[in-house]
């Protein structure tokens, strides 16, 4: 259900997506590293510790970026999941991980990286292009708009990322950039300390920038027949990718292009190869004309960036699309029934 402006929307029923429990490998051992009650963070996000004992059991997605955000606001570690993914070990991704350490090559091994990413979690999207410059990029999102609180998500699995090209590059290696869709936090110089590399925040997407001469590098794991198992294996366990409703992607189309002012329907339809007709009809299904879907999205980011005290109100209209902050204020207003400023100070102090 949808919640905007006193009235309710139904986006339909959904499967609710999922990840492999490997991602989260180490975990409890972190959080205990890190000054934090295991069972506390992983009770208030409906998690048992000992579900992360099975890399190939399947978590909720939401529920594994609750626990990351969870794990930084109870250890007061506001960079927890940049850090956890910095330690990370790609062979304990499971048998995702094992796929890429064993091709031939960095370049395959990404490309495997990209195209086994399906098995190990849904309603999220990878990819490995070549930007307008030659630069190569290995990018990776999130797409379920359901999931808001997504940085330490985005933060460690950059990390996680990372540490594969490291495995053939040396554990000093650093990329070229790091770029993040969340806003910038707090102590984000630590950002570029972990990564050795300017780190920019706000983009479209996450992203791992490098050169594309690396892509011929040997993988000093490779095994082809180690390959073809974990291929096999990962396959054998069906398609994990669960389709999106429209619903959903026009509402993550619309985020994506939120920074830059509100998108029109022209501009979705065009960005998801669909005639503004189709896109109305089901927004229509789901109890929504375009202008709500665009709100709806709004509402929902905007409290999101409320939480995060370090961002200004004038930065966080900009994030939504609007030219001024008076009118995020207004809308914020019409949508909760209060100033942007009285919610923030009526938010629970931890």
């Amino acid at each position: 259900m949808i919640h905007a402006g006193g009235r309710t929307f139904s986006a339909g029923a959904e499967a609710a997506p999922i990840v492999l429990s490997a991602a989260a490998s180490g975990l409890v051992d972190f959080i205990e590293a890190q000054g934090g009650d295991v069972d506390s963070i992983f009770g208030n996000c409906g998690l048992a510790p000992e579900m992360t004992a099975a890399p190939a059991l399947q978590l909720r997605l939401a529920a594994y970026c609750a626990l990351f955000e969870e794990a930084a606001r109870q250890t007061g570690r506001d960079n927890f999941g940049l850090w956890f993914g910095q330690q990370f070990s790609p062979r304990d991704l499971g048998m995702w991980g094992y796929a890429s350490l064993s091709s031939p090559t960095l370049g395959s091994a990404l490309e495997n990286l990209v195209g086994l990413f399906r098995y190990q979690q849904s309603s999220s999207a990878m990819a490995l292009r070549c930007d307008r410059d030659g630069r190569m990029r290995l990018e990776y999102r999130i797409l379920s708009p359901s999931i808001i609180a997504r940085r330490q998500d985005a933060e460690l699995s950059l990390g996680q990322f990372t540490n594969i090209i490291r495995e053939c590059c040396g554990r000093y290696w650093s990329p070229l950039e790091i770029q993040f869709e969340h806003p910038r936090p707090a102590d984000w110089r630590q950002h570029e300390m972990a990564f050795g590399a300017p780190v920019y925040f706000g983009c479209a997407t996450n992203a791992i920038v490098f050169d594309a001469d690396l892509l011929g590098r040997p993988m000093p794991g490779r095994d082809l027949k180690l390959l073809t198992m974990m291929q096999t294996c990962l396959e054998s366990l069906g398609s994990r990718e669960r389709p999106e409703s429209l619903v959903d992607r026009v509402r993550g189309a619309v985020r994506v292009r939120l920074a830059d002012g509100a998108p029109t329907l022209e501009q979705v339809a065009q960005m998801l190869r669909l005639s503004p007709n189709a896109i109305q009809r089901a927004l229509a299904d789901a109890g929504l004309g375009f202008r709500e879907a665009v709100e709806v999205t709004r509402f929902d980011l905007s409290r999101h960036y409320l939480q995060q005290n370090q961002l200004p109100l004038s930065e966080i209209a900009l994030l939504l699309g609007y030219s001024e902050l008076s009118a995020f204020t207004r809308a914020f207003t019409r949508w909760a029934g209060m100033s942007p400023r009285a919610w923030r100070q009526g938010m629970p102090k931890h």
